[in-house]
């Protein structure tokens, strides 16, 4: 396995598309470049070091059955997609969009699925008289694609994946005044468009 030193250039220095990162998100974006051209060395240590983070954030969105199948599914959907991942995100944003998508495609299959079980079994069951909280997770994930993509961007670092502030202005290259000033309006936006939806 490589190591992060050795994924750096020789001088040290992080690749020039990458935007300096003190929380490491610049060590992973240049092993996710040297993994899309073809180095199996860093892919397996890119993998190996987001692979716990992927996991976690799957595991707070689905049944614990599913967590290791769907981190396999969205590793295998990363690999497919590495070559046009260009390092304009955080690597960790950027698998965690295709964990939320991977995520999001299995509970759409699975509601796809016709039951076999007789009405009887099921039709007091606790799950049917609960809220959808999927049918919710899917109306925020709605909304927030209504969002300008800059305030989705902050907001979705900032609130949902708990990046510090100063972190998500390093990652999108603006000051934590604009991050800041992003998430409050992005959060009037939401307030909005659920009031709207009532």
């Amino acid at each position: 396995m490589i190591s992060l030193r050795e994924a750096l250039p020789a001088d040290g220095a992080p690749a020039s598309q990458d935007r300096p990162d003190p929380g490491g998100h610049g060590e992973l974006t240049v092993l996710a470049l040297r993994a899309r051209s073809g180095t199996g060395e860093a892919l397996d240590s890119l993998f190996a070091l987001t692979r716990d983070d992927v996991a976690r954030f799957i595991a707070r969105r689905v049944d614990p059955a599913w967590v290791d199948d769907l981190t396999q599914e969205t590793f295998s959907r990363a690999l497919r997609g590495l070559g046009r991942y260009a390092g304009r995100a955080p690597v960790r944003a950027w698998l965690f969009s295709v964990a939320r998508h991977t995520v999001a495609d299995r509970y759409r299959a699975r509601n796809r699925t016709p039951r076999h079980d007789p009405v009887d079994a099921w039709a007091g069951s606790a799950t049917l008289a609960e809220p959808g909280r999927f049918d919710e997770y899917l109306a925020l994930l709605d909304l927030l694609d209504a969002l300008p993509e800059d305030r989705r961007t902050a907001f979705v670092l900032t609130q949902l994946q708990g990046v510090p502030y100063a972190e998500a202005a390093l990652a999108t290259g603006v000051p934590i005044g604009t991050v800041r000033s992003r998430v409050a309006r992005g959060r009037r936006d939401l307030a909005r468009m659920l009031r709207e939806a009532a």
